[in-house]
């Protein structure tokens, strides 16, 4: 039942078999999915990535720049990296009914422009869920991703926990893995380790906003404004996310969910507006979607300071929660009827991100 692995054919009107990924029930501890293409990151894939969540990373945007500061050629965005490594993971999650959360999601090396993404997804741990009255049952699969380059040098690593229905809804599986003891936090030195050799001193000089000695622990900012989420299932393709859910509305209960990373995506925009100065995303502690986003839906964000350190060649390290919560619009794609609000009041919590950024 692996995407990918189509029946024959026959004539009109005869159902072969389905092309679809596995059911909770179908996994097992150990099982690695590599079926997922790889991805080349092209500056046409970048751009409309940007056009669909936005963004204003000074490194991805003046490749001038970073060729000064890091001796490179063209930054592939942190985002767009892990949406592609996401996707690429979704071979195993066709049927996801929801994500519960990322972790320990660190930067091997920063990819650049015309460099390829490959993806393997291996399942680390299975828990059936409890039966609910009148829902199908379920369980949480966490799946580790590794994400490597064309010449297989590591990139990504990090572990993802997803709700996925069962085939057979009368088994008992005896799956009961502790999901939450799995994954690990970053190491400080391996989340320091993404900027080795780049020149801060030259993006501090380039570059107006908020320095690393200006932050302190407990500071925040509301973003002004909020941002709409538009064009869901068009990002869910770029990136090769197949979850069902994204792009079918029967699938996701009668309308379609918007695929996590987009709403990252946006609560990385709205962070890159309220630090002008942040020169790239070294990791995550984690990412919990605390509530469904939908196409239409308005995104506003609170951001805080959690930790901060210094960096020996200078700038540092800033530990960062985004705290994003949705405003639902009456009308079009996206909208049941809810109620909006300013930035502080109103709406519903979606999202709960916790990451390390890198500051001069």
């Amino acid at each position: 039942m692996t995407i990918g692995a189509v029946g024959a054919g026959g004539a009109v009107g005869t159902i072969g078999e389905v092309a679809e990924g596995p059911y909770f029930d179908e996994l097992t501890v150990g099982q690695t999915f590599r079926s997922a293409p790889g991805v080349t990151l092209t500056p046409g894939l970048v751009d409309v990535h940007r056009a669909i969540v936005g963004g204003r990373l000074p490194l991805a945007l003046d490749h001038a720049l970073y060729t000064e500061v890091t001796g490179g050629t063209a930054l592939a965005p942190p985002n767009v990296v892990w949406d592609v490594a996401i996707g690429q993971s979704t071979v195993v999650t066709h049927h996801v009914k929801a994500n519960l959360f990322y972790r320990g999601l660190v930067f091997r090396r920063t990819p650049e422009l015309g460099d390829t993404l490959r993806t393997s997804t291996e399942v680390v741990a299975l828990r059936q869920n409890s039966v609910r009255p009148g829902r199908r049952p379920t369980g949480l699969a966490v799946l580790r991703i590794t994400t490597v380059d064309q010449h297989g040098r590591p990139v990504l690593d990090f572990w993802r926990c997803a709700m996925l229905p069962l085939r057979d809804p009368d088994r008992a599986t005896g799956h009961r893995d502790d999901v939450d003891a799995v994954g690990t936090q970053p190491d400080p030195a391996d989340l320091a380790a993404v900027v080795d050799g780049w020149d801060l001193t030259r993006f501090a000089a380039a570059t107006e906003g908020v320095r690393f000695t200006d932050l302190k622990v407990g500071q925040s900012w509301q973003v002004g404004g909020g941002d709409v989420v538009s064009n869901a299932p068009e990002l869910a393709r770029l990136t090769l996310n197949i979850a069902q859910v994204h792009h079918d509305a029967a699938a996701g209960g009668g309308r379609r969910l918007v695929y996590g990373g987009h709403t990252i995506g946006l609560a990385f925009a709205q962070v890159t507006r309220a630090l002008p100065t942040l020169v790239t995303v070294a990791g995550w502690h984690g990412c919990d979607h605390v509530g469904p986003v939908h196409e239409g839906d308005t995104l506003r964000s609170e951001i805080t300071v959690e930790d901060l350190t210094p960096l020996a060649t200078g700038g540092g390290l800033v530990s960062l929660r985004s705290r994003v919560r949705a405003d639902t619009t009456p009308t079009g794609d996206g909208g049941a009827a809810g109620g909006g609000g300013a930035a502080g009041g109103g709406g519903r919590d979606v999202l709960d991100w916790r990451f390390v950024a890198v500051l001069p």
